[in-house]
């Protein structure tokens, strides 16, 4: 018993700690590609945008791309609205009137993100797609930097460094903020390594048109799936830290949980379809499995090693106290819970909030697969979160 209890609770510390340590240490020491086009090199660009609802945001979003330091004649932007029903089409027809390189596709039924990616992927002109949410905005550097790294013809995929606006002590703002950046130092050092970016940051990327692979319609993580596609057709997936974007963080832990749920449920979609990977024993099965993997099964672990650990907290002084240990997390969480329903905030409960939340709506994610998804039409999390 107490073997399997330590079987079980060793990948939770690998993927968590071990892992992101040692690659993130080794990244470090290694350069990224230096093999960069110059401005006036790059290929044309095909900006992608599926919007549904985003009169908050789709302005700014578009005056960011407008105000690039790119060449207006190498890009297009192809808006895809998703049978709005706000101000978004209004906005959208302004602009694309005082702008001839942006173009906006109305779809007249609700479609789905993946839909609408997919229609505008065929309907792109550019030798490059930079697939990006109406949420996350650019810099004027932004453009130059995803897509110069394309000169390097054994590179498919660029992913953006995300930074994250709108911090608050009142909510999840703040450990979704540290986790995100924890990531992109992981995936970047993944990139610099093996090539094998473990998925981009969905907000903001580019791959080669040549690339792109038609996403199943009720997939609900199509970065992920366009990530590894390009992985196995023989071309690196990297990040490149100078193509900074902003993205306002989720704060209400309710919004960020159902939003968890339904990435999570389109992870074990990808799992399912990916998992053939994992016996070709190579460095794409390793990140995959190290990275991914083993993180989508950490609720899995830590339920059935706490169930083992019932049996065994009294063989030894060690299994006591990490018996007390999952004791004290599961009572800091509901003391947590209750702190924030009376609107008191302590950040180090909250991280903790964080991290069970999310294996949480893994968890039940897995169900939600199980039972099968038909659609990937979304309600998008709600935008500028107080």
């Amino acid at each position: 018993m107490n073997i399997l209890f330590w079987t079980l609770i060793s990948p939770v510390l690998y993927t968590y700690l071990i892992y992101p340590l040692v690659t993130i240490a080794l990244g470090k020491r290694k350069e990224g590609n230096n093999e960069l086009f110059s401005l006036d090199e790059i290929p044309s660009i095909s900006i992608l945008i599926a919007a549904y609802n985003e009169e908050l945001v789709i302005e700014n979003k578009l005056k960011s791309i407008l105000k690039s330091d790119f060449p207006i004649d190498k890009y297009e932007i192809i808006i895809g609205t998703d049978y709005c029903s706000d101000r978004t089409d209004v906005i959208v027809e302004e602009y694309a009137k005082k702008n001839e390189h942006i173009k906006h596709i109305k779809f007249n039924t609700r479609s789905g993100k993946i839909k609408i990616v997919n229609s505008l992927a065929e309907l792109a002109t550019g030798e490059l797609l930079i697939i990006t949410d109406a949420n996350v905005f650019f810099t004027e550097k932004t453009m130059e930097s995803l897509t110069r790294q394309f000169r390097n013809k054994s590179i498919g995929l660029v992913d953006s460094n995300m930074k994250n606006y709108g911090m608050k002590t009142s909510g999840i703002s703040i450990p979704e903020k540290t986790y995100i950046s924890i990531e992109g130092k992981l995936k970047n050092a993944e990139g610099k390594l093996w090539g094998t970016m473990m998925g981009p940051f969905g907000g903001c990327f580019a791959i080669r048109k040549s690339l792109f692979t038609k996403i199943p319609e009720h997939y609900l993580v199509d970065d992920f799936y366009i990530n590894m596609n390009i992985l196995q057709k023989g071309y690196l997936c990297i990040n490149e830290p100078n193509a900074i974007v902003y993205e306002d963080v989720s704060n209400d832990l309710r919004l960020e949980f159902n939003r968890k749920l339904r990435i999570s449920a389109g992870n074990f979609q990808n799992l399912a379809h990916f998992a053939g990977i994992l016996l070709k024993c190579n460095r794409i099965s390793f990140t995959f499995l190290s990275h991914k993997i083993l993180r989508w099964l950490t609720p899995f672990f830590i339920l059935f090693s706490g169930i083992v650990l019932i049996f065994i907290f009294n063989d030894s002084m060690l299994n006591f106290g990490v018996f007390m240990a999952y004791l004290a997390i599961l009572g800091i969480v509901l003391l947590d819970l209750l702190l924030l329903s009376l609107g008191v905030h302590f950040k180090l409960f909250r991280y903790l909030t964080h991290f069970i939340s999310m294996n949480t709506a893994l968890f039940i994610g897995f169900f939600k697969y199980l039972k099968g998804t038909k659609s990937s039409i979304w309600k998008r999390t709600e935008r500028l979160q107080q």
